[in-house]
């Protein structure tokens, strides 16, 4: 049985930072869905080549493909004692696809912020890609998508919010209590 802990928030909130720094507190691999499916693509595996096809026509990849890429890492040796999601799921769907009998959703950690304090924030951090109308734009599909799953796992008594705006290093301690459990 697989523990997996769940980043849930809007884009922006620290979910990447603060993944990485449980990991390497508490021994656990960080599990980018997007990084994922990139090394997959890169090292054309089975999967990879499948994906890669779907992208090259500008098309999102499914549910049940980064599914399988999930579940196909999940089975890693370094993942028996658990792991961490950052950026899956992002739907409900892609929730009831986690649940299956290897895996246990143990502790969902939501990431709660200002929405106009965080598109300040991803404003000032300088990406390229952080315009403030793509910012808006994913804030909506957040909203639309995404938001949905707080409810779902809350009614599943795994959802445990963090302020996500102060210190790298109070998150960080605010989040490793809920990692202690």
């Amino acid at each position: 049985m697989t523990n997996i802990t769940i980043f849930l928030g809007p884009p922006g909130a620290g979910k990447g930072t603060q993944a990485e720094k449980i990991s390497e507190s508490f021994n656990l691999p960080h599990i980018s869905t997007g990084v994922m499916l990139r090394e997959h693509v890169e090292n054309k595996t089975e999967l990879g080549v499948i994906a890669a096809e779907i992208l090259n026509k500008g098309n999102l990849v499914s549910d049940d493909l980064v599914t399988a890429m999930l579940i196909d890492r999940l089975d890693n040796s370094d993942c028996k004692d658990g792991a961490i999601l950052d950026g899956f799921p992002r739907t409900i769907a892609q929730a009831e696809s986690l649940e299956i009998d290897d895996l246990e959703i143990r502790n969902v950690i939501l990431f709660e912020v200002n929405e106009e304090e965080l598109i300040k924030r991803m404003l000032e951090r300088g990406r390229d890609d952080d315009t403030e109308e793509s910012i808006k734009v994913r804030f909506e599909v957040y909203k639309n998508e995404t938001a949905p799953l707080i409810d779902y796992y809350n009614n599943k008594g795994v959802l445990n919010s963090v302020n996500a705006f102060g210190e790298i290093n109070d998150i960080f301690n605010k989040i490793s209590k809920f990692m202690e459990l």
